[in-house]
């Protein structure tokens, strides 16, 4: 069983920034694939960035590359989204996600608002 705690999100301007952080426990957080998701209203979740455990290699949604950096922190527990650039169409609930072989587990997700 794995539990994610999410926060950092708000409002925030375009072109403005904001720095999600999810923390996780109840599991080894090195074995683990660490993800951010998102669903704006009326919209299907999607993938916004994900980064393995070991080597933090790094993948992302063509909709925020170069605008969003996922990073983790093992020693902490904790992985963020530091998402710079925002526009009015990032707006939607960000989710944590975690996968390992104990399963997939999400946060509660935290409400992003860019304004025009």
């Amino acid at each position: 069983q794995v539990q994610l705690v999410e926060s950092g999100g708000g409002l925030v301007q375009a072109g403005g920034s904001l720095r999600l952080s999810c923390a996780a426990s109840g599991s080894v957080f090195s074995n683990i694939v660490m993800g951010w998701y998102r669903q704006a209203p009326e919209k299907q979740r999607q993938l916004v960035a994900t980064v393995t455990p070991i080597g933090g290699s790094t993948n992302y949604a063509d909709s925020v590359k170069g605008r969003f950096t996922i990073s983790r922190d093992n020693a902490k527990n904790t992985v963020y989204l530091q998402m710079n650039s925002l526009k009015p169409e990032d707006t939607a609930v960000y989710y944590c996600n975690s996968r390992g072989l104990g399963g997939t587990y999400w946060g509660q997700g935290t409400q992003v608002t860019v304004s025009s």
